[in-house]
């Protein structure tokens, strides 16, 4: 990540946020949750389900510590869009279901906290006819 030491620490907080998230012990507690989410939390989820900050909430709750993170994290990423606001970009994959993840996490009196999330399905975590490899092509 090349920027000013402001961005580095704003991106390094968000990262680590979003980590906790996804922790199931901190996922199995409603109060590390709800310190976590900005109030005005929204979140399109991979199932095509939106959220809000109360019913993540419901969601999370009924995680809980023996529930199993996801089998790998790929390609995290940030970068400081504004003062106080940070996207974070990465992918996701459990049971060879492969998500790309986007995140926006804002600063606040009380710290940094997820503000949206998008989860988006990405395919089988192998390429195949269907789902080629994942890689960017040049436009035409």
């Amino acid at each position: 990540m090349n920027g000013s030491a402001e961005e580095e620490r704003s991106v390094r907080a968000a990262v680590e946020g979003e980590m906790r998230l996804l922790d199931p012990g901190v996922r199995a507690s409603p109060d590390e949750v709800t310190a976590l989410l900005d109030p005005e939390f929204t979140e399109f989820g991979a199932s095509g389900r939106r959220y809000d900050r109360t019913s993540i909430l419901a969601v999370t709750s009924a995680v809980d510590e023996s529930t199993p993170e996801p089998s790998a994290l790929t390609g995290m990423s940030g970068v400081l869009l504004a003062p106080g606001l940070v996207h974070l970009t990465y992918a996701s994959e459990s049971n060879g279901r492969r998500v790309r993840r986007s995140s926006l996490w804002r600063r606040s009196d009380s710290g940094w906290r997820m503000y949206f999330h998008q989860g988006t399905p990405a395919g089988p975590s192998q390429p195949s006819a269907e789902y080629p490899a994942d890689t960017p092509q040049a436009a035409d």
